[in-house]
């Protein structure tokens, strides 16, 4: 079988990251390059993929008749537009997260992607969670309705982000509205969502720069669907990186602390087994081309998380509760 061949529209860390991933998996190969920054597609052709071509510009690379799929790693703000021209073309997509930049453009291209799908044409979000194994496992154990309903969920993220910052975009808050909530949050956020198939309702948060020029800590609570409140926080001037979610059922207490998940029950508290298989978000897309595989992230699971995103900055700016509804 010939491999798949695929274009890599930004040629960064993560256009790097995916192209690793092609060369593991072995059912594709990059034929085309393309960056805003030549030297960075030249520097990805020279190390990975020496028979691929470089394009100038967008428009010249949708002209080509070479290509099956693309990676789409650029700014957010070109998502829509050239996830859109991909679709058009045929081709099948993995577009990092986040999938654009508003409401409206998430919609459209959840819409062009269900009328792709008729072309048999698959439509892939980098929500990297969705594809590891202890996300997997915890979802598994979550919806198998084994603990009861869910009652609350608790999202504790830390890191000593804020030093970093300094004199780059991150700190603009034209470039990065929302600092650290916004860094490093979406993945964060759709695991809840993935993880117990839930919906946000409303949030009240509070934010604080801390020095900065942008958000450096944020904590919100907000309702989601059934009843579920959900409270997390994100602090990014803090002296470890860490992470903690808790999903409290009925019967029962699933926990990822420090890369393990945990079940509390009975009054105790005991490891559990990560049994679900491994993947990353480049091998599914090509399990879903080849193979007719469900796809794990679509593009429908960017809506949750702008929704949630967008309710707590405005809540943070307005100090009062914002609906999803009234977005």
């Amino acid at each position: 079988m010939q491999p798949l061949r695929f274009a890599i529209l930004g040629c960064g860390r993560m256009g790097r990251h995916h192209s690793e991933r092609l060369r593991e998996d072995g059912r594709g190969e990059v034929v085309a390059l393309l960056d805003v920054l030549p030297e960075m597609a030249l520097r990805l052709q020279q190390d990975l993929w020496p028979r691929s071509r470089l394009y100038k510009n967008v428009t010249e690379l949708m002209c080509s008749d070479t290509i099956d799929a693309a990676i789409l790693c650029t700014p957010t703000a070109e998502h829509f537009t050239q996830a859109s021209q991909c679709l058009d073309r045929g081709w099948h997509v993995l577009c990092e997260k986040p999938l654009a930049s508003n409401r409206d453009q998430i919609l459209g291209l959840i819409g062009r992607v269900e009328k792709a799908r008729a072309r048999n044409i698959v439509f892939s979000l980098g929500y990297q969670r969705r594809h590891a194994a202890i996300y997997k496992t915890l979802r598994r154990e979550v919806l198998s309705g084994a603990w009861g309903n869910v009652r609350a969920v608790v999202s504790h993220n830390v890191e000593n982000w804020q030093p970093t910052i300094g004199g780059t975009w991150r700190d603009d808050p034209d470039q990065n509205f929302g600092g650290f909530l916004i860094d490093a949050g979406s993945h964060k956020l759709d695991s809840i969502f993935y993880v117990t198939g839930l919906d946000p309702v409303e949030a009240f948060a509070r934010s604080q720069t801390w020095g900065s020029r942008v958000e450096i800590v944020t904590s919100a609570t907000a309702l989601l669907t059934n009843e579920v409140t959900l409270t997390l926080d994100f602090i990014g001037n803090a002296q470890y990186l860490g992470e903690d979610l808790g999903i409290h059922c009925e019967h029962a207490d699933l926990l990822v602390r420090h890369g393990e998940l945990w079940l509390g029950h009975e009054g105790c508290l005991k490891r559990l087994d990560i049994n679900q298989p491994e993947s990353n978000p480049v091998t599914s897309l090509l399990d879903s081309i080849l193979n007719g595989a469900p796809v794990i992230s679509p593009p429908s699971a960017a809506l949750p998380v702008f929704d949630l995103t967008q309710a707590i900055l405005r809540s943070a700016q307005s100090q009062t509760s914002v609906a999803i509804a009234d977005l």
